[in-house]
Formats: C-alpha cells, structure tokens, sequence
C-alpha cells in the first residue's frame, strides 16, 4: 500500500499534524496554500486528503485538478467553503466536524449578552479615552429577565443551560423541540410570535436555510418588546441587517452584538457605528480548546478513512463500509428521499419517526439507512446536517426513533416506510427500488401511487371528483409549465385523492397560489428532491 499523503492547506494544531505523521500519513503542511486559490489548484495534485479550516476555497477548478483526492476534511461545523456537489460528482468524501465548536459558540454568545446589557466595550472605550462617564452608561440586570433562544439544538441547549445558571427564564423557538427534550434542557417550548413578544433578550442558534433567512424582519422587530437586546453568534442572514438599524435607530431595539454577518468578511455593514452595537469578527469558535478540539477530530477522521476506509462525520456520504456500498446505494437514496419528502411537508414539532423495512432491505445495514431517513426528514429546516450526525439532532430534539425489520414476504422485494408524527398528524410514505436501480414512491398515506422522484414535483391532497387533472394541467399551461410526469392516486372513488406531479423548472408562489384555489383541493406543495 502506498503512503497516503495529506495537503494541509490552512493554520492547523501541530498536535494534529503530528496525528497524520504517527499513523504513517505523509502529510505536508502549506498554511498560507488556502489563500491563494490558483496556487492551490497548482499543488493539490498527488494528494489524497485535503486538511482546511474556513480560508481555503475548494472549487470546481481546484477539484478538477485534485486527480488523487478521496477525503476533505473540514476542521470544524460549517462547509460553505467547498463545493459538495463538485466533489461528490468526483466521489470525494467530504468531512467535518459538527460539534466541536458548540461550547465555544455558545460561550461567546453568553459574553457578548452580558457585554450588551452592561455597554462593557462602550464604557471601556470611554474610560481609556480619560473621560468618566460613569453616569451614562447604564445598564440592566439579566437576573429575572427573559431570554428567547431561537434553535434549540446543540448550541442552544447549551446557551440555555449557561442562561439558566444565571437566573434568567428561558423561552425557545424550535419547530424540531419536542414537549420532553424541552423540559429536559429546562426551557418552555413557545411559538416564534410568543417568543418575540416576550424576550428581553433574543439570541439565535440556527442554521441559515431559506426558511430561516431574515427570520428577524422588520415585521419581526416590531413584535418585540420596546428595549430588546438581540445576539447573533449563528449565521449571518438570519437577521435584516437594515430593518434593525432602523430599529436601533428608532430606539424599538435597545441594542445588538453580532458576531457574524451577511457578507464577511464585514469591511462595512449597517450596524457598524451605531452606539449600541457591539461586533465581533466571527469569533464564535475562536478559542484555543475549540481549534484543538476540531483539528485532533479531522486529522483522526482522515487518516481512519485513508488507512482503514471508515467514514465518519461525512457530509456527502453514509457511515458504511466499502464493501457494503454498491449494494446499500440505491436504499440509501430512496431513504433520504422517503425522509425528505416527509421533511418537506412536516411544519410542526416532530414527536417519533418510525421507519419500516421489510423484505430484502430488512437483512441490509439498516443503521445507515435510518441515518440516511433523518437526514433527509431533517435537512429542510436544519441545513448543515449529514448522515452521521443526523440520529444525534434528532435525539438532541427529543425524537423518537424507531426501527422496525420484517424479513418476510412482503409486496414488493423490499420496502421502507417512513412514519412521521407530529404534535398535530401522522404521514407515512412507503417506497422501493426497482431493478432499474432508481427509487420509487409506492404508498402515500396509505393510497397505493407509483411515482419516481423528480428535482422539481407538486404534491397536491384533493377530492376524487371530474375536471382536477384538467383544471390543474390548464393552470400550469397558461403559466407556461411544462408537466414531466402525473401520478394520481385515492382511496376510494369519490373520496381522498393524491396528485404527485414532476414539472420542468420551478413553479412560481403565485401559480401555486392558483392551484390552491381550484375546487377540490384540500393543499398543495412543492417538493424538491
């Protein structure tokens, strides 16, 4: 076997260079590499492992010349920085390391509310200015007070943990909270609105999807109490910059810390200059035990991949072994879509999942399997989640997960069903895998469908009556959308009917409006797979 050998391409632990070394990886350490995108591109060459933190780039351009790359490791959370379709197209593992910053985080987050409701960078300004402004800084007690935690997952929990500690009554926001994990971190589960209008202070801990962006508005803010103090240690995008100048501006809010920001790295924004502001350049995981936390977890996670092929804390691929692999593929993928395409329809907090395998897939791996199912039911509302770390979020939120096998016959060769109930229903959807290899929607909510996943599909609840297909196809006609595929199906003439319809392109909110309105149809959603 040839010696591995790992580019490391950003400032990382000597201590972890020093983990590659002893296990027998040449690993060949270039800190400054990672700033230069086209020097990068020059030298990735050769190797098999990429090591990088936040400054490297990895491009399509750099990964078209990585003709020996297997592994990226990303020493911490966050994986803006690569481009995972590139690399998965080109079979490279993606790895990072999803919980070794969260004490970090959560602890700058609880020093920059303290900072804000003491003016401590403020008052230390004025003072070693030679001013004595003892009477204009006055701040508030956080005793007694409460804090809204928007996210309640590793970082919020513990956010709250640190709030609690300090007196403070603790609200949260978390469609993915359940009743029991809520009364085990000692906080009250409440809507966002209630959050809003109750918080003194509000800090937020949740991955910026399209659902979360600009989840403080202007509409947001002016829900909220005169004289709230908002943090943001998550991501930047969660908040509307703007809206909350304004509100700063206005006196509505009493004061902000960042952290992060829409665009970093943040030479201007407008919050900056506002007195009761206080900015961090994205500090959250900057402490010397958080860098040597994550850097000792990649440098591990590499080197058991190259020398043993194990997968861990991947973000583009399962927890299997390479033998495994080619068989479990197609499962995988029709998993994630069964789990998304609940996901995708689930608004509210999930209490059990309960996945179903019968059949042949039953013998398989199912562990991955179900790792695979959380990913895809979890990742529309939490984005960065993975394979592995997707059975933690869910048990973190209180779900119950539960895994049922039956070897025997069943309809189908092999079937898996995903089962999901939540504080208000329960939706199931079943599916297989063909010998063509692509998965297939066989049963949803108990009406038999047959139906292939396609990137763009409406999913639409209807009653069994004449004229649905005709007035919905015409709909989509005249707004020019073109229909790939119509599946229907129902549970008795007359009765419950479901419509899954692949389209080409997207369809546009206001011809989804439309479609709602036709008589007959009880909801309808787009899904993307």
């Amino acid at each position: 076997m040839t010696t591995p050998k790992v580019l490391i391409s950003d400032a990382l632990s000597p201590a972890a260079v020093q983990i590659f070394k002893d296990r027998g990886i040449d690993a060949v350490f270039q800190p400054d590499l990672g700033k230069n995108k086209d020097k990068l591109a020059e030298a990735i060459n050769g190797y098999d492992g990429l090591a990088i933190r936040s400054a490297t780039k990895v491009t399509p351009k750099i990964l078209e010349q990585a003709k020996s790359l297997k592994v990226i490791g990303r020493a911490g959370i966050g994986v803006d920085n690569v481009d995972i379709p590139a690399a998965t197209a080109k079979g490279i593992i993606v790895m990072n390391t999803p919980f070794g910053n969260s004490i970090t985080t959560a602890e700058h987050a609880i020093t920059l509310m303290l900072a804000l409701a003491r003016q401590i960078p403020q008052a230390d300004a004025s003072t070693q200015a030679g001013k004595w402004e003892k009477n204009k800084f006055m701040g508030v007690e956080i005793t007694g007070k409460t804090l809204g935690v928007i996210g309640a997952g590793n970082i919020g929990s513990i956010v709250a943990d640190r709030a609690l500690g300090l007196r403070m009554k603790v609200i949260a926001y978390d469609p993915f909270l359940s009743p029991e994990r809520a009364l085990d971190i000692g906080v009250e589960k409440v809507e966002l609105d209630d959050l809003l209008k109750r918080a003194d202070f509000i800090t937020l801990h949740t991955p910026l999807t399209e659902k979360t962006r600009n989840i403080i508005d202007a509409t947001a803010l002016d829900k909220m109490k005169k004289g709230v103090r908002i943090i943001n240690c998550a991501r930047g995008g969660l908040v509307d910059e703007v809206a909350l100048r304004a509100a700063l501006d206005s006196g509505h809010v009493g004061g902000a810390a960042f952290d992060v920001f829409t665009a970093e790295p943040a030479t201007e924004n407008p919050l900056f200059g506002h007195p009761n502001v206080i900015c961090t350049p994205h500090l959250g995981a900057s402490t010397t035990e958080a860098q040597e936390n994550v850097a000792l977890q990649i440098a591990e996670q590499m080197s058991e991949y190259l020398l043993r092929g194990a997968i861990s804390n991947a973000v583009n691929f399962p927890s299997i072994t390479a033998e495994e692999a080619p068989k479990l593929k197609p499962f995988i993928s029709l998993a994630e879509k069964l789990g998304s395409f609940a996901g995708q329809l689930t608004e509210t907090g999930i209490e059990k999942v309960t996945i179903v395998y019968e059949g042949a897939v039953a013998q398989m791996k199912v562990k991955a399997l179900t790792s695979a199912a959380l990913a895809g039911l979890l990742r529309p509302m939490l984005q960065d989640i993975n394979v592995v770390s997707a059975p933690v979020i869910a048990k973190e939120r209180g779900m119950v997960i539960e895994e049922i096998t039956r070897e025997g016959e069943c309809d189908y060769e092999s079937l898996i069903t995903v089962t999901v109930t939540t504080e208000r229903q329960t939706r199931s959807v079943s599916g297989t895998v063909f010998a063509d290899g692509r998965p297939r929607i066989v049963n949803i909510k108990g009406i038999r469908m047959d139906a292939e996943f396609g990137p763009s599909m409406v999913y639409i609840t209807n009653l069994d009556k004449p004229g649905f297909i005709g007035r919905f196809s015409s709909t989509l006609g005249e707004a020019g959308i073109n229909i790939a595929t119509f599946h229907v199906g129902r549970d008795a003439p007359g009765g419950n009917a479901i419509a899954l319809i692949e389209i080409d392109g997207e369809l546009p909110a206001e011809v989804l409006a439309k479609v709602r309105a036709l008589p007959q149809v009880q909801s309808a959603k787009t899904l993307h797979f």
